[in-house]
């Protein structure tokens, strides 16, 4: 050890950041550095920042992957064994939280600790060797906690930019004493940052085709001369050259190779692709594709193949493709399609095929050799040699940014396409090493602004390679994207909405959404119902019907004048792919996965309701150059208590709106003597005993009136009773007529008694306006943020979203149903007419317990359930129940629903399964949350005697009573979307001891409860008061 060496650790001072060291370095450099910088070696906010974001992801990668070393003894390392496994999100903020406590770095990983931060300070080991006098520069990077610096003796530190490589100095291995100079004045961390980044830009030196020779290979003499440029890359040419390098022990030929190719989009372009007999199938092949697909329908495309019609269009090879590609899904999804088998000659197929002749097809063909890149990915990420993965990683940055910065009709090329295919498989091909990890923290986020300024159908395109090329990668890639965002949350919890990284890397998780739908098994052909459709459906049905039915419907309302999407808010991605994340009922990668909750937590909803509204505005006006940003507009990566929020800022601001136009009507006309002025509300005036007659009365008049006052805040007076509706009394409204309304007896819905669910009645008492009524009572309760207890299907909840109920939604309407049809459909027997003797004429149950039949095509009776017919059964006998059978009723329905939900972000945000929870509460019942979220006021706290035995016997409780508890201090028994965290009670001291019972003011779910003197007499007191509340009064 060197003279020098040892004085090192005496020289290292206290840290200017907490986890943040100081670094050894020469007097001669900071000499000679010291005037290129020019400001004093401070260094800028961007810079400490950048500081800090690199400490936090070496503790992340500790945390995560370990130093390697399996005698490790930091309880915060994962080589010791001691980390309990922990999602992506708690990874990134124990990491925050080590960083906040200075806590130990390990300090068996010098290397891996020195190339990450060369990664950030622009530093690379890739040494070249001279003969010039320049002054040298030692790094040391050295864990807060480390107690020596580690140098070597024989290396040669390079300063280096993406497009410049400038050598600073070299020494001999027979002389280290001369070449580093002793100093008792070390530079700082963040000085050392500040200089290497003013060095960068202050060098002008193009860059040169010249590589560093690397580290390891000392004796190196003089630079490398200048090589020829490399076009392109292959597989076999990269595991070629990485043979010679490592015999040679020299990888400057690699270095080039690398830098060379992937830094540009014209050679990366050209890399990586398959072999011209792997491009396409032969024509036979395809014949013997089709030929061993299940038993179903050809299209015209299949039958063109198997006639040896080979000269078709592009469009017809990608129907091909999709087709072929299809085999393998399981027999539900087989059997959802063959409802077209009766005619080929659909029109609505016609219609179909000849849009997708008008336009190009959305290809997903590549010419990437995904099976070679991913040879070439792990012998470069995992080589023993950091310098080539370093480099890697610094020439993707470089082709990132070039691709970000391209004019518009470049993005459309194919090689753009060609190298993000290639760099985010590298990002999803993973092997939670140390190296792996960075590309992922430097790389991916550069790689996500490139794509998020793509063309939407260059998105598309990438969206249909990765579902069918890279299926099985997407789950990696979206963990990476989340890991991602949420690391810049943590770092920068006050401008999330701001985060360039945030934005787009959410942008790139919208083409994932999608790639992971088309990779999923769907409902083919799509289940949705256009508003176009519906309004010709709509208008066949009326000429049918004649002039008695347009009689009884006395609401004029029309779902396509007024649509539940605004225009600047539809989905380009979607339209483009013609595909619907309802369509997809078991995905790939649970949609579930996509929500990120550190974002959601931080995105300050009220802030970005106002984008949202901004751009609808700017959208009206025709702009379409905007700096606004949205998460209402993707919605997919937001919890659903986050978009709960959302949907109350929007309910309230229309609230509002139409409260000051009714008082400014009030204001314009007060004295010209007219009665009958617009209230700034939609009052309910009803009498317990006459609730639903008063009720469906009231809204009947609103709706037939004015049906904009439905979106009016709702207020509700009870006759007789004192109470003021602040929203407890309006809680109570809605749980009393929904009890009524459902009540088998009322006549409207009946009980299925397998499910215990509602389901409309097919030969209902009533009219089609009073099923309307109870769809306007639906949607209020949404608009006015309250939860009922509903028990519908969720078919029910996918039909007010627009689809059709199919075969699949019987598994949850009637599961014996479904197990049966089931095993029809996987029968393979060539005797099913005589083992299950089922015919097109089908029977069912009505409401009185009679039995009815129909027939599902004309003379059913006569036409025999077999093997080329059975799929038709099954499609038919599942749209007679769930569509055809209660058609008149849910159109009546739905109708209402829409008259108060039509303007709401209620399709643009929610799902289908979002609905359900939105309408019916979460089924979390967790009173522990409840507590903690509690608060206090009049005296009480969490230690107080009183509260200790209140939650002693709350959590005591059986789960009826904790129902009629929640019902009591909230005016509902349903649990809030997100669960009780989200319930904000309070309870309040109410006088000392006395025989007093406790109290509630359901509209801001506050609790008045006495100081009993005892645990006894406060359960007594509060069981009774929980067991016999009705009605309301005044205090």
């Amino acid at each position: 050890m060197s003279e020098e060496e040892q004085q090192q650790p005496k020289a290292r001072q206290t840290s200017p950041l907490p986890g943040v060291s100081r670094a050894s370095t020469s007097m001669a450099a900071a000499e000679s550095i010291a005037p290129v910088a020019g400001s004093g070696g401070r260094a800028t906010p961007e810079m400490k920042r950048s500081a800090v974001r690199s400490l936090i992801q070496r503790y992340f990668h500790q945390l995560q992957s370990g130093c390697g070393n399996e005698n490790c003894t930091n309880a915060n390392c994962a080589s010791s064994g001691k980390v309990a496994p922990m999602t992506p999100n708690e990874v990134a903020a124990r990491a925050l939280q080590l960083f906040s406590q200075d806590a130990q770095l390990c300090e068996s990983t010098p290397d891996t600790l020195a190339s990450s931060s060369r990664s950030h300070l622009g530093l690379t080991a890739d040494c070249a060797s001279g003969s010039h006098n320049s002054p040298q520069l030692d790094v040391d990077m050295l864990s807060p906690n480390d107690s020596s610096s580690s140098s070597s003796s024989s290396s040669t530190s390079t300063i280096t930019s993406a497009s410049t490589t400038t050598t600073t100095s070299t020494h001999s291995n027979t002389a280290p004493q001369d070449a580093t100079v002793s100093t008792s004045s070390p530079l700082p961390f963040l000085e050392l940052i500040a200089v290497g980044s003013l060095l960068q830009t202050k060098l002008s030196t193009p860059a040169t085709e010249t590589t560093a020779s690397n580290a390891d290979s000392s004796g190196s003499g003089a630079c490398t001369p200048t090589r020829p440029a490399v076009e392109f890359l292959d597989a076999v040419t990269v595991e070629r050259m990485y043979e010679e390098c490592r015999s040679s022990g020299s990888y400057d030929l690699l270095h080039h190779a690398i830098t060379d190719v992937f830094s540009r989009v014209d050679r990366l372009g050209k890399s990586f692709c398959r072999a011209p007999e792997t491009e396409q199938s032969s024509p036979s092949s395809k014949v013997q594709a089709l030929l061993a697909k299940s038993p179903c329908a050809l299209n015209k495309e299949e039958l063109r193949t198997l006639e040896g019609e080979h000269d078709k269009d592009e469009d017809s090879t990608q129907a091909l493709d999709q087709a072929s590609s299809s085999s393998s899904r399981t027999e539900v999804n087989t059997s959802s399609r063959l409802s077209g088998e009766v005619d080929e000659d659909d029109p609505m197929e016609q219609s179909e095929a000849k849009e997708s002749s008008d336009e190009d097809a959305l290809t997903s063909d590549t010419l990437v050799d995904f099976s070679g890149l991913r040879r070439v990915n792990r012998l470069l990420m995992r080589s023993p040699n950091r310098s080539i993965s370093e480099k890697l990683m610094t020439s993707v940055i470089q082709l990132a940014e070039s691709i970000r910065y391209m004019g518009a009709a470049d993005w459309e090329q194919e090689n753009v396409l060609h190298c993000l295919v290639i760099c985010f498989d590298i990002a999803t091909n993973t092997s939670n090493s140390v190296m792996d990890m960075e590309y992922l923290d430097e790389v991916l986020p550069k790689l996500c602004k490139a794509t998020s300024v793509l063309p939407v159908r260059t998105q598309a395109r990438l969206a249909c390679i990765w579902a069918k090329h890279c299926a099985d990668q997407l789950q990696t890639l979206v963990a990476s994207c989340q890991q991602q965002i949420t690391l810049q949350v943590l770092l920068d919890e006050d401008s999330v909405r701001e985060n360039e990284s945030i934005i787009s890397l959410t942008k790139v998780l919208k083409i994932v959404f999608y790639a992971n739908i088309l990779a999923s098994e769907l409902e083919c052909p799509s289940c949705l119902v256009s508003l176009p459709q519906s309004a010709e459906s709509a208008t066949d049905e009326d000429a049918d019907a004649g002039a008695a039915a347009l009689e009884d419907d006395l609401f004029i309302y029309s779902s396509v004048t007024h649509p539940h999407m605004p225009k600047f808010a539809e989905d380009k991605l979607e339209k483009l792919l013609k595909v619907h994340a309802g369509d997809c009922r078991q995905p790939l990668v649970p949609l579930e996965d996509f929500y990120n909750e550190a974002l959601s937590d931080h995105i300050h909803m009220n802030q970005d309701y106002l984008s949202y509204k901004t751009l609808a505005m700017e959208s009206e006006i025709g702009s379409s150059h905007t700096n606004y940003f949205s998460f209402m507009l993707y919605a997919f990566i937001l919890m659903p208590a986050t978009k709960v929020d959302a949907l109350y800022y929007d309910s309230r601001m229309r609230m509002y709106s139409e409260r000051y136009t009714s008082l400014y009507s009030i204001i314009n006309n007060f004295g010209d003597g007219q009665d009958g002025a617009p209230r700034p509300d939609l009052k309910l005036t009803v009498r317990r005993e006459q609730l639903i007659n008063d009720a469906l009365i009231g809204l009947e008049l609103v709706a037939m009136s004015n049906p904009k006052d439905l979106k009016k805040q709702l207020v509700v007076e009870f006759v007789g009773e004192q109470g003021i509706d602040e929203g407890g009394v309006s809680k109570e409204f809605f749980q009393l007529i929904v009890e009524e309304i459902f009540n088998p007896a009322f006549g409207m819905f009946v009980q299925q008694e397998e499910t215990n669910n509602m389901w409309f009645n097919a030969m209902p008492f009533e009219n089609g306006a009073q099923f309307t009524l109870i769809g306007i009572i639906i949607g209020l309760a949404i608009y006015n943020n309250v939860i009922l207890a509903v028990n519908f299907p969720m078919v029910v909840y996918r039909k007010l979203m627009g689809y059709r109920g199919t075969f699949n939604d019987l598994n949850d309407w009637s599961p014996t149903l479904y197990k049966s049809l089931m095993d029809l459909l996987k029968y393979e027997g060539q005797d099913m007419e005589e083992v299950f003797q089922q015919t097109f004429k089908i029977s069912y149950s009505n409401v009185f317990g009679e039995m009815v039949e129909h027939e599902l095509v004309p003379h059913g009776g006569e036409v025999a359930v077999g093997q080329h017919n059975k799929h038709l059964f099954v499609s038919l006998y599942s749209d007679y129940l769930l569509n055809v059978n209660i058609e008149q009723q849910f159109k009546a329905f739905r109708k209402g629903f829409e008259m108060v939900t039509d303007e709401s972000p209620l399709k643009l945000l929610f799902r289908p399964e979002e609905i359900e929870m939105l309408v019916c509460g979460s089924r979390e019942f967790n009173f522990v949350e409840l507590e903690q979220s509690t608060e206090y006021e009049g005296g009480y706290t969490e230690e107080t005697q009183i509260i200790k035995d209140f939650w002693s016997i709350v959590h005591g409780m059986p789960p009826e009573s904790k129902r009629k508890l929640l019902e009591f201090t909230t005016g509902s028994d349903r649990v809030p979307v997100g669960g009780l965290r989200c319930l904000r009670l309070l309870i309040t001291r109410h006088g000392p001891d006395s025989e007093r019972l406790p109290t509630s003011h359901t509209c801001f779910n506050v609790l008045l409860l006495p100081e009993y003197s005892s645990k006894e007499k406060l359960e007594e007191r509060l069981l009774k008061a929980i067991n016999y509340s009705k009605g309301f009064g005044m205090l």
